[in-house]
């Protein structure tokens, strides 16, 4: 999929600053240009391919955006009409809890390969500076002031945004969690559009992360560690690399080897967060997958080194070597040129 597979359609925009004390709610359909549009697919593609959407339903009978949404498809409602009642939801529960930031909420129709899509946009404000000018005895003053509903750019990326596929009515969602009620909540999928979420493809992987390293704690001392931390990240590289996924079962076998009770004791905390061992991991943004191009390793003496994991595992290039005090050697080889950033 690319930005030009997507057709946009209708669009409306509403304004939810809670410090107003009211949404401010569009009227009409929003007339743009190629200039927004831009803006605005970009966004959608951003989120389309992101690793931290979230695939999810509806949970039908719980859901008043999914009550609302089957009205609008019907035609017992327009677009407009959908949107607003839509938009004064999602402020109710801004307006309720301070934590959450104000936004304009972006609403769209559009199509990706004639299927029809809906995206729900909310682009948090932020703060920044921009010139005024003002009349003065016949004159122009010119001053700086501080603008707080600035939008996000194209190159920013949303804490929450949904798109529904409207065949289906399944979603891809990303959210942010904030304090609700003094606990933390992902209130953008739970009070807002009331559906039921999995793990992402990035969360899933820093679960696999996390589940590595917590064994190797377990089971090997702190130089140990050391050494099987590095074998670990090159193996996911090199899975990545070659399969385009992960296979949590084949990863767990090459990291732990024979090691029978190192594995049951990994599958036991991938267990717990309800991932399937069989369910590949298959990130796509390079964002997510760029930290296993490298080891970056820092020493309690406060050397920084970054490795290209092509050179860590050739054996010509850098050596790692144990000493008989315990201490650890780095071998550099076959330098022919060395430059000062």
């Amino acid at each position: 999929m690319t930005k030009g597979d997507i057709y946009l359609k209708d669009t409306v925009v509403h304004i939810l600053d809670s410090s107003v004390g009211m949404p401010v709610l569009s009227d009409s359909l929003l007339q743009y240009g190629s200039d927004f549009a831009d803006f605005l697919k970009e966004h959608i593609y951003r989120v389309m391919t992101s690793d931290d959407i979230k695939k999810c339903q509806f949970v039908k009978e719980e859901s008043e955006v999914y009550e609302q949404l089957t009205k609008a498809l019907s035609g017992e409602m327009d677009f407009l009409t959908f949107s607003r009642l839509v938009a004064e939801k999602l402020y109710g529960i801004l307006n309720s809890n301070i934590d959450i930031p104000a936004a304009d909420l972006v609403m769209a129709c559009f199509e990706i390969n004639q299927i029809p899509h809906m995206a729900l946009l909310k682009m948090n404000y932020k703060e920044s500076y921009m010139h005024q000018t003002m009349p003065d005895d016949g004159g122009n003053v010119n001053s700086i002031i501080k603008y707080r509903s600035i939008l996000p750019s194209e190159t920013q990326k949303l804490s929450e945004a949904a798109l529904i596929r409207l065949d289906d009515y399944s979603i891809k969602l990303i959210e942010k969690k904030y304090d609700i009620n003094g606990k933390k909540e992902n209130y953008f999928s739970q009070m807002f559009l009331n559906c039921s979420t999995k793990l992402s493809q990035k969360a899933k992987l820093a679960i696999v992360e996390k589940a590595v390293e917590s064994v190797q704690k377990e089971f090997f001392n702190e130089s140990e560690q050391f050494e099987e931390k590095m074998k670990a990240k090159s193996i996911i590289h090199k899975e990545m690399e070659e399969q385009g996924e992960i296979n949590i079962t084949e990863v767990a076998s090459k990291v732990f080897e024979n090691k029978v009770d190192l594995k049951e004791k990994f599958k036991e905390k991938i267990e717990k967060y309800n991932i399937k061992e069989d369910e590949p991991i298959k990130p796509v943004n390079e964002a997510t997958t760029r930290k296993f191009g490298k080891q970056q390793l820092m020493t309690d003496t406060g050397i920084e080194i970054k490795i290209p994991m092509e050179q860590y595992n050739s054996t010509d290039s850098i050596e790692f070597i144990t000493n008989q005090d315990g201490t650890i050697s780095v071998l550099i080889k076959n330098i022919g040129k060395i430059t000062s950033k």
